[in-house]
């Protein structure tokens, strides 16, 4: 049984009018996607990369050892295609990008691997008729939308799998307090990792393999919160297995 909802429930403070304009107003660069951290931590988005890198090479993505490139990926959440030409384009023959803000994906159209690029939010983007997706990633982004609405994106990228080969990739932040907590800041909710593996059941999601990201750089007392992997297959596809 879900957990019951506090009266206040930090999904009914999101607001996606709030959330847009926060993004709008960021600048277009690797500073500006990951909220001015970079200054202080230097070294995060290597590390992230490289972190996201292993892990997709655990599930038999990539290019050494005798793994392989997959044919379709679809990226959620893109920004300025800092994942997508740091990580996704080493390990997919073609990209799609589902990006809100259309000045983040300016520079993407072209790029090596971009195919279709969505100016639309996660939770209104529909699959393409006829293209099935061997990976979908989805990063630091799913914050915005309400649990409703993330149950219905993650239901929509299931049905978009290549049936018993796909994978989906979550990427996220973790609270650790406690509960979920809002950001209104950038209108944002930071979930536990307990609600989000309801998420994914609720989604019809089974939980293949989970890695936290390693190697989070630090200063003086300051650190990041910890961050998840989470692989994702549909639960029909295990059961076949």
């Amino acid at each position: 049984m879900p957990p019951k909802k506090k009266d206040t429930d930090p999904d009914d403070l999101i607001n996606k009018k709030d959330g847009l304009e926060y993004w709008e107003n960021a600048t277009a660069d690797v500073d500006g996607m990951l909220g001015g951290i970079p200054s202080l931590f230097s070294p995060i988005s290597r590390v992230d990369l490289q972190g996201s890198r292993t892990f997709l090479a655990r599930l038999g993505i990539g290019v050494k050892q005798g793994r392989k490139k997959v044919e379709n990926c679809v990226e959620g959440g893109a920004g300025i295609g800092r994942v997508t030409e740091g990580l996704l384009a080493g390990v997919a023959e073609n990209i799609d990008i589902v990006e809100p803000v259309a000045k983040f994906t300016a520079a993407l159209h072209g790029k090596p691997s971009v195919r279709n690029i969505f100016n639309v939010g996660l939770e209104e983007w529909s699959p393409t008729d006829g293209i099935k997706y061997d990976l979908i990633w989805t990063q630091w982004c799913l914050g915005h939308l309400t649990e409703t609405q993330t149950v219905k994106y993650l239901s929509r990228c299931k049905e978009a799998l290549v049936p018993e080969a796909g994978v989906i990739v979550i990427k996220e932040n973790l609270s650790t307090g406690g509960e979920d907590v809002f950001d209104p800041v950038d209108s944002s909710v930071t979930r536990q990792d307990e609600t989000w593996k309801r998420l994914f059941q609720e989604a019809g999601l089974k939980l293949i393999k989970h890695e936290p990201q390693r190697g989070l750089p630090e200063t003086g007392r300051a650190r990041l919160l910890p961050v998840m992997m989470y692989a994702l297959k549909p639960e029909d596809d295990i059961a076949r297995d």
